[in-house]
């Protein structure tokens, strides 16, 4: 019984971890939801609200980038809708460092392609309010 408790407590941190992952990137608590009204919480994954396994092509990149902000992630376009990931969370200039200020406030999202279902997201498999593997391609 013991050896479940340590191993249910050693993976708390990595449940609780993911939403801080949104004080590394620019607007990551007002992030544009394609999908509705409120915002999209899990960033870096396909679902709004929950930290899935699957992560959007940003949270790939993101990861892949050890979670660091820096002028090669602002600068690229991780879903392909021909905006930059900085002109998506409010940092065209790619000047956003840790605890500033955002210059402008979220106008896209930087992993789901937008429009969804128009333009160079004709082709892509994600649908709103449809999060499975099955729903992404």
């Amino acid at each position: 019984m013991r050896g479940i408790v340590f191993t249910v407590l050693g993976l708390l941190p990595l449940v609780c971890g993911h939403p801080y992952y949104r004080d590394y990137i620019p607007n990551g608590y007002a992030v544009f939801n394609p999908c509705g009204a409120s915002y999209w919480q899990a960033v870096g994954h396909y679902d709004p609200n929950h930290h899935t396994v699957m992560k959007n092509p940003f949270g790939v990149a993101l990861s892949n980038n050890n979670h660091i902000w820096n002028e090669a992630l602002c600068r690229a376009d991780s879903d392909g809708d021909g905006k930059t990931n900085g002109e998506e969370l409010g940092d065209p200039n790619c000047v956003f460092t840790l605890g500033s200020t955002p210059s402008q406030a979220s106008s896209g999202h930087p992993g789901i392609c937008e429009p969804i279902g128009s333009g160079p997201c004709a082709n892509v498999a994600f649908r709103c309010g449809c999060h499975g593997n099955a729903c992404t391609g």
